[in-house]
């Protein structure tokens, strides 16, 4: 055993640092976090930088820097969990225990699910801004392009906020409207469900984004292949069980996601939970069958739409519920299903939508209608947001 923590924390990502500084605030000394990466990233940031509205050194800052004073930084990944023995092992071969562990290592990228899909994101016509690395090159391309095909795809299934899979589509279409080239380029948006986002009243909002820009939406659809050497993109419609194929100038990805394959593989998710979540009740987010194990954030089997508003919310909760359970004392602290997803609908406008984890408006101010395009809403996703970021949430203050 290479050492022994009160609360260990599988992941150094938003919910890892803020709910450790939380836990350190509310008086727990004994904190490990394990994290195997250097650096530290601010995803909401990753669609600006694709639509050419930020810069990747903005998004970007040291792990060291993040994480909190007094916190015992394991600079190494987990590889797997033993909830009965109550204890991490490492990549390195070393074991961890604790007394309550954190599982939020945040989903892994499914790139081969979709055959193709790795290659056509790395190739010379293809991007992804879902990866930091290729975020600037979705805006090298998008920027580039004066005429032809432009296809923005998002999976099926639980993905980190699933808005974020159309907001540089709607950058993009506004750079191109500016310069005059919006009516020589064919914009298709591949969406998997119904309609293009599930709140009607942001549902209204973003359709008369998609009637303004001329975009060719595709409901109900799924990016199911990719030739990356003849530019070509299978989609198929899933109402109509039927198959197109388009060619496309510039193809921007969004991968399928799921829990990673080592929590997959260990006793924590629901039997039969092909996504790998960590079973969880979704009000107070402790482990249904481990009393000493929580989740929050993307890897937590809760039914809320995935995403950093929601997120917040819940390290309050595991912050608080953790405190008390280590006490003998109720859970009272409850999440109540709450996300929010800013979509950038134009270079300074955005649609700010928030809800609940049955796709109800949950505005934070109560009969504010915030899924309004607005250009106050924009202030606040791209100015406000980050500063909070860094310096309040990451501190567990906010």
């Amino acid at each position: 055993m290479a050492a022994q923590h009160e609360v260990v924390i599988i992941g150094g990502g938003n919910a890892g640092v803020s709910l450790a500084a939380r836990l350190e605030r509310y008086g727990v000394k004994d904190v490990a976090l394990i994290e195997p990466k250097d650096h530290h990233l601010y995803q909401p940031l990753f669609s600006h930088i694709a639509g050419g509205r930020a810069q990747a050194q903005e998004a970007i800052r040291p792990q060291e820097s993040v994480t909190p004073n007094g916190v015992t930084w394991i600079r190494d990944a987990a590889v797997d969990i033993d909830a009965n023995a109550n204890t991490v092992t490492l990549a390195s071969g070393t074991r961890v225990g604790y007394g309550q562990l954190v599982v939020c290592p945040g989903l892994q990228y499914d790139w081969n699910a979709v055959p193709g899909l790795a290659d056509a994101v790395h190739s010379a016509y293809g991007a992804s801004h879902y990866e930091f690395d290729l975020a600037p090159k979705a805006w090298t391309l998008l920027s580039g392009l004066t005429s032809g095909t432009a296809i923005f795809t998002m999976p099926a299934g639980p993905i980190k906020c699933g808005g974020a899979a159309q907001k540089p589509m709607y950058l993009a279409c506004d750079y191109w409207r500016a310069r005059g080239v919006l009516d020589k380029i064919r914009v298709v948006m591949v969406q998997p469900y119904p309609t293009v986002f599930g709140v009607p009243e942001v549902d209204r909002e973003l359709d008369r984004k998609i009637a303004e820009y001329g975009i060719e939406l595709r409901t109900n659809s799924e990016l199911v292949a990719v030739s990356p050497s003849g530019r070509r993109a299978t989609i198929r419609d899933n109402a109509a069980n039927t198959i197109e194929d388009l060619t496309y100038d510039v193809l921007n990805a969004v991968p399928p996601q799921s829990a990673p394959d080592w929590l997959k593989a260990t006793d924590l998710p629901a039997t039969g939970d092909a996504g790998g979540f960590v079973e969880v009740d979704r009000q107070t987010l402790r482990h249904l069958r481990y009393p000493n194990v929580w989740s929050l954030g993307d890897a937590a089997g809760t039914t809320n739409s995935k995403s950093g508003g929601a997120l917040r919310k819940q390290t309050k909760v595991v912050a608080k519920n953790l405190v008390a359970a280590r006490k003998g004392k109720p859970l009272r602290a409850k999440y109540n299903g709450y996300s929010v997803c800013p979509f950038t609908v134009s270079r300074d406008t955005v649609v700010f939508a928030e809800f609940d984890d049955r796709y109800r408006p949950m505005p934070t101010i109560p009969r504010v209608p915030t899924w309004n395009e607005s250009k106050l809403s924009w202030v606040v996703d791209r100015d406000l947001f980050p500063k909070i970021y860094w310096n309040l949430i990451l501190k567990g203050r906010a």
